[in-house]
């Protein structure tokens, strides 16, 4: 159902209705109530409810789930405010926002898809943190959902004679899946769509650097104490490893390497240089550079999967599902949230006031330590890169004042959405495609609100002391 939205409105663009003016009317955020956001709330809970309350429904059901919700914002939306500007307003989102951001995680999930690990490592306290601390250090560069592909099943080989490895799944969720993502705009979705709306590709290298190093050494340490602790507790001599020793630890499907760099180089390109050509798209002007980048992009995936050896994805256990959930689940999160990211334009002015007035003082002045709070605790209870939209535009979407004036709020924000992401399954995707990674292997993962207690316990500890030395406590 909903691979049909796309045609139904660009049908809709070619009537002559529409075709009276490429724009539509603007809607002041002021003058929308707050049952605008209901689709864009229920969107979100159904990602978070369902796969819990009714997961085999769910997973045949989740592109009509998403799609209804769509529609439930579309429908009213154009019969109130007219069938031109709704269709606008969509094609703003769907060309500046979400084809950009769905490209990038479609390339980085089929680039890294190719790259396979192979050798049995075995799992001692120094190897799998070693292990974690290079996925963690890798996530920036090639996503947090390509370094989960990518090192989740060595570093489950390597712990499959061990009694106990629940906890190293789960560092592995807090640091390669979440938190070290924090460093570029390719480490996560919701730092990738701070790039689309304009921050400079290393602003959050340069910003995020120390507060992520601290929460990495914290994890690190912590997990290694408890590995050593955990290695003694099950004694020798060791379980016989099921996996087969072999000659040698190495990496195939190399070619994946050049075209993960040249994706590197399509997104540099598309901050550093700025042409003066774009084309306007059903009334929607998309920048030259922007353009080229994506094309790019496509390009180099398809490469990708041509230039890979099939053996390779094979034995990676690669698949599509994963990306066709994201893109059909986002598809109707970027709808739903048209609505919600006028009225937080619209600041105090507008129906989400009383959010506002939690997140700034009595004069006004934004509170940092609020922004990283509410924004996080957000990101793990919903989905961090709708999150991180939200209070981007609650802080009042203007990326030059955010990266100069208020840098520490765009920073607190950035923190937020990427570290708490870790707090649940359903706070970053490559959360829940490690969990089901893990359970297959017959790992006994925790259930959700186990997880929770597990984050609860190493998590918000970390993040309060984050929250001291960087934002201040008032």
């Amino acid at each position: 159902m909903l691979r049909f939205i796309p045609a139904i409105v660009l049908a809709i663009c070619a009537t002559p209705a529409f075709a009276e003016t490429t724009e539509g009317h603007e809607v002041y955020g002021g003058d929308l109530s707050l049952l605008w956001g209901l689709p864009f709330a229920g969107m979100l809970l159904s990602i978070a409810i369902f796969p819990l309350a009714a997961n085999h429904f769910w997973h045949h059901h989740y592109g009509k789930i998403a799609a209804f919700w769509a529609l439930t914002f579309l429908v009213p939306y154009a019969a109130t405010f007219g069938i031109r500007t709704a269709s606008t307003d969509l094609m703003h989102t769907a060309l500046l926002e979400y084809l950009p951001f769905i490209i990038l995680l479609f390339a980085l999930f089929t680039i890294s898809g190719g790259l396979l690990v192979i050798g049995n490592i075995h799992g001692s306290p120094g190897t799998n943190t070693a292990l974690l601390a290079t996925g963690t250090f890798l996530a920036s560069f090639i996503g947090t959902t390509g370094a989960s592909m990518v090192l989740i099943r060595p570093l489950l080989r390597a712990n499959d004679d061990r009694k106990y490895n629940v906890h190293t799944v789960i560092f592995f969720i807090f640091l390669v899946s979440n938190i070290g993502g924090s460093l570029t705009p390719l480490g996560d979705p919701p730092l990738f769509l701070g790039f689309l709306q304009g921050v400079e590709f290393f602003w959050t290298t340069t910003h995020l650097a120390p507060e992520t190093l601290l929460l990495v050494v914290i994890l690190l340490v912590l997990f290694y104490a408890m590995d050593c602790f955990l290695y003694a507790r099950e004694g020798s001599p060791r379980p016989k490893d099921p996996t087969p020793d072999t000659p040698r630890i190495g990496l195939l499907g190399l070619i994946n390497i050049p075209l993960l760099l040249g994706v590197v180089a399509a997104i540099l390109m598309s901050g550093l240089w700025k042409p003066a050509f774009g084309v306007e798209i059903l009334g929607t002007w998309v920048e030259g550079q922007n353009l080229l980048r994506d094309v790019i992009i496509i390009v180099l995936a398809i490469l990708s999967l041509v230039l890979t050896p099939k053996d390779i994805r094979a034995r990676n256990e690669f698949d599509w599902e994963p990306i066709k959930e994201v893109a059909k689940l986002f598809a109707g999160i970027f709808t739903t949230i048209i609505p919600v990211i006028a009225i937080l334009r619209a600041g105090s002015d507008g129906a989400a006031a009383p959010l506002v007035d939690l997140v700034t003082t009595s004069d006004g002045q934004p509170i940092d330590q609020m922004y990283f709070w509410m924004t996080g605790v957000l990101s793990g209870v919903l989905d961090n890169a709708p999150t991180y939209l939200v209070f981007f535009n609650l802080a009042g979407g203007d990326v030059e004042n955010l990266m100069g004036p208020n840098a520490s709020i765009l920073a607190a924000i950035s923190g937020g959405a990427v570290f708490m992401g870790a707090l649940t399954y359903i706070g970053n995707a490559p959360n829940f495609m490690v969990l089901a990674i893990a359970k297959n292997r017959g790992i006994k993962m925790p259930t959700f609100f186990g997880y929770v207690l597990w984050s609860v316990a190493i998590l918000v500890p970390s993040f309060l002391l984050l929250t001291w030395v960087f934002f201040g406590f008032d």
